[in-house]
């Protein structure tokens, strides 16, 4: 269903992807990104943006070192990578541990009833 400035929306996304876009393939090219750049870039590729866009991004990347912005990585959502050094140092020193210490069974706890009773 089309609701109420959910084409605007689209358009919005749209411009914003494109707009990023732009950015990303002037940085690649090591070129100064300018309000221009992204205009041209959009234009060439058959994509309307609002006016706006284009000034936004240019002056938000005005003096920023794009490629570190890109190789950093969002603060949410992260923490899990170091536990591969961690686990290999653990599996690393397992062996010798297993050697060093004689393995006890498990003994199976009967607590007076079965998983199909």
């Amino acid at each position: 269903p089309d609701f109420p400035g959910s084409s605007f929306h689209k358009m919005s996304k749209n411009s914003e992807l494109a707009c990023t876009y732009a950015c990303l393939m002037l940085h690649d090219e090591g070129v100064e990104i300018t309000e221009a750049r992204i205009s041209a870039i959009c234009k060439a590729a058959g994509v309307t943006v609002e006016s706006y866009y284009p000034m936004l991004f240019a002056k938000f990347l005005a003096g920023k070192d794009v490629g570190s912005m890109l190789s950093v990585s969002g603060g949410g959502g992260g923490g899990g990578g170091g536990a591969a050094p961690a686990a290999a140092a653990a599996a690393e020193a397992a062996p010798a541990a297993k050697a060093a210490a004689p393995v006890e069974e498990e003994e199976d706890d009967d607590m007076g009833f079965g998983l199909f009773d």
